[in-house]
């Protein structure tokens, strides 16, 4: 037996869709704190990579999916297909995050 599946293709190989929910959506907007906020721009003088940004971003897309997934869940799925992320600035060192894809439910074919 299978728990939640959750694909980026709109098939999933060995299963069936045998019902489509519709669109299930996740979205969180997320800052720095000071202290981060300040480290990373420091290290945006040197060039590289920036990894207290990098973690609030990750845990961010994280917390978006699992948002999905709930939102998916309370419509009656057991997967999601179709899933995207998308980011946008909402203003200066705060961002958006949103997961999003089709809720529907699948059997093993």
């Amino acid at each position: 037996m299978y728990e939640f599946i959750i694909s980026t293709q709109d098939q999933v190989t060995g299963y069936k869709i045998t019902k489509t929910y519709g669109l299930a959506y996740g979205n969180i907007v997320r800052s720095t704190n000071i202290v981060k906020g300040f480290f990373g721009g420091l290290r945006t003088i040197f060039g590289g990579e920036i990894p207290q940004f990098t973690q609030v971003v990750q845990e961010a897309r994280e917390h978006a999916v699992l948002k999905l997934i709930e939102h998916a869940k309370s419509m009656g799925a057991n997967g999601l297909v179709g899933v995207r992320l998308s980011t946008s600035q909402v203003m200066q060192a705060c961002s958006e995050i949103v997961a999003y894809g089709t809720a529907v439910y699948v059997e093993e074919a």
